[in-house]
């Protein structure tokens, strides 16, 4: 497996990357341009096939202006932007702006707010830029972000920034792979955990007899079995098929980011993932996050974080040494690492330090709380093992005022059959739980807890009502879903202008999903109402609950999905305002 990653390391890229250049420094750009950063009010963008060697072996990929990432596209809040889209694909695409407030025709859903644009057609996107940071584009058609069809997207502020920096750089992650996407899918189909080589052994249940003893060993293992789910269930895709990108490089060839001894660095993580949330950390350098999905939040200073699918977080690093420094990207599963250099110079190059262990899914993942007997799974198999929780939710929870909160809670149909073999028993925020594989390793991990909104929402008019939304899945057969009931079968999900609306999740699965709502900001409950953070993908930790609240003030028809690719096909609502 190791290997096997190393060796896809070594071939070199053969298309262009971004390059290190500051993003301040590129000149305005009016027609098609093979450059990585366009900057301006009118842009030219070509969805097109091209041949790309990333593994060392010749594959096709769908691109943007024969790029992978696609160009960098650089825009001024208050200003209109006009983006005119060809297609050369032999079939229907599209770019959806992710983040994005716009008019809801504009935000390129095929089939909800659009038709999608045809072979040969061009669709023109002109709306005005209402907000600044980090943000990123993508096609909503098909598999085809999972084989390039993705960019970032920077937005100037209007008003002077809160922080100060010297340069500004982009780190797009994503996976990649020669493999068909419609391949991956039907593998997956038949076999959900087909990627996933982490699994229980005879020679793992021997090392947990050690540790724990024959009786509790043999019951944890009982317990997986019957709930035919693993402890190693991290990633659907893995690095055995995943070579993972940093700007379109592999760590082999790196993406390399210049600085001066004592400059203050902006990078600006952008995770365009098809499938893979990563653990980010820089040896040797704090990070100082100053926003998330765009927003400024108040400075917090970390050592690493996880950024799932379709997060942004902006963080500010300065380097006191004239040495390159890794930028290191982990799969949260460990199959394997995207990489760069922040160095002083191009030929300077880090090494990657070294993975950390493979994680364990426990009952916390589950949704288990202490003392918890007698769980209920699939149609009433009962587990009884001993229960172990993250330290932090072992004291009282500060989110306990969350808990009390109630609002009138809109019913909506629910189905626990066919594509619902879990049920969290005992779900709680766990705001504060950097997740599994991050708990207790000895650095300074960002969890949700730690973001602030930098300004007041004090005066955030409280919400109306509540909904709440059931993550479910079945992992033997690959089937995703919302309340038990997948996308093709489910009615729209009402929103009524004007009103507040309180959104609760609760994650049946041992999954994280990054849930996505189209059109409108969703502000995360942290605990502390004063400062609601502002975001536009929200992480639902496996077993967990997490609560935001939606000011509907977008008319017309919105998606609202799990932003992993291969489960948005079930885990997916329209929702309709009106």
């Amino acid at each position: 497996m190791q290997r096997r990653t190393f060796v896809k390391g070594v071939a070199a890229v053969s298309i262009v990357g971004m390059t290190s250049t500051n993003i301040e420094a590129r000149s305005a750009r009016k027609n098609i341009d093979n450059s990585n950063i366009l900057t301006g009010n009118e842009f030219f963008l070509d969805i097109d096939y091209t041949t790309v060697n990333i593994t060392g072996n010749d594959a096709i990929a769908t691109t943007i202006n024969g790029q992978i990432a696609g160009p960098t596209l650089v825009w001024n809040e208050g200003e209109t932007v006009t983006l005119h889209v060809t297609n050369h694909l032999k079939k229907t695409s599209s770019i959806h702006w992710h983040g994005i407030i716009l008019p809801t025709g504009m935000d390129g859903v095929p089939g909800l707010s659009f038709d999608g644009i045809a072979p040969g057609e061009t669709f023109t996107y002109r709306f005005k830029v209402q907000q600044h940071g980090t943000y990123w584009y993508h096609s909503h058609s098909g598999f085809q972000e999972q084989t390039g069809v993705y960019g970032a997207i920077v937005i100037n502020a209007k008003k002077k920034e809160p922080f100060k920096y010297d340069k500004d750089y982009v780190v797009q992650l994503s996976d990649w792979s020669d493999e068909n996407p419609t391949t991956i899918y039907k593998k997956l189909k038949q076999m959900g955990d087909y990627y996933n080589f982490s699994q229980r052994t005879v020679g793992t249940f021997f090392d947990e007899v050690k540790e724990k003893g024959f009786s509790n060993a043999f019951s944890d293992r009982k317990m997986w079995n019957e709930m035919r789910m693993s402890d190693g269930d991290l990633s659907d895709v893995t690095g055995y098929t995943y070579t993972f990108l940093m700007n379109g490089k592999n760590p082999a060839t790196q993406f390399k980011a210049l600085f001066k001894k004592g400059e203050k660095i902006r990078l600006r993580f952008v995770n365009a993932a098809a499938m893979t949330f990563f653990d980010v950390r820089i040896p040797g350098l704090k990070m100082t996050v100053v926003a998330a999905d765009g927003n400024h939040v108040k400075p917090v200073s970390i050592e690493e974080f996880r950024i799932g699918v379709a997060e942004t977080y902006d963080v500010i690093v300065q380097p006191e040494s004239n040495k390159a420094y890794a930028i290191f990207a982990q799969g949260i599963d460990r199959s394997g690492y995207a990489m760069g250099s922040l160095t002083p110079k191009t030929s300077m190059l880090a090494k990657a330090p070294r993975m950390d262990p493979v994680p364990v899914l426990t009952h916390t993942d589950m949704g288990m709380d202490m003392g918890m007997e007698d769980m209920n799974h699939d149609g009433g198999m009962k587990c009884s093992a001993a229960m172990k929780m993250p330290k932090s939710s072992m004291k009282k929870s500060k989110f306990a005022e969350m808990e009390k909160q109630r609002y009138p809670i809109t019913k909506l149909p629910m189905n626990r059959g066919l594509h619902t073999t879990m049920m969290a028993m005992s779900p709680k925020y766990r705001l504060d739980d950097p997740g599994v594989g991050l708990r207790n390793n000895g650095r300074k991990v960002l969890t949700y807890a730690d973001l602030k909104n930098r300004y007041s929402t004090s005066n955030d008019k409280k919400p109306d009502r509540e909904i709440i939304l059931h993550l479910t899945g079945n992992m033997e057969r690959y089937m995703w879903s919302i309340n038990g009931i997948k996308y093709a079968d489910a009615k729209p999900l009402e929103f009524h202008y004007g009103e507040r609306l309180r959104i609760t999740f609760i994650n049946d699965t041992m999954m994280n999903h990054p849930m996505h709502l189209h059109g409108m900001w969703s502000d995360l409950e942290t605990g502390d109402d004063k400062h609601l953070v502002k975001k536009h993908t929200i992480v639902v930790q496996p077993g967990a609950k997490i609560s935001y609240r939606v000011t509907v003030d977008a008319r017309g028809a919105w998606a609202f999905h799990c932003h992993m690719l291969y489960h948005m096909a079930g885990m997916f609502r329209k929702v309709v305002v009106a």
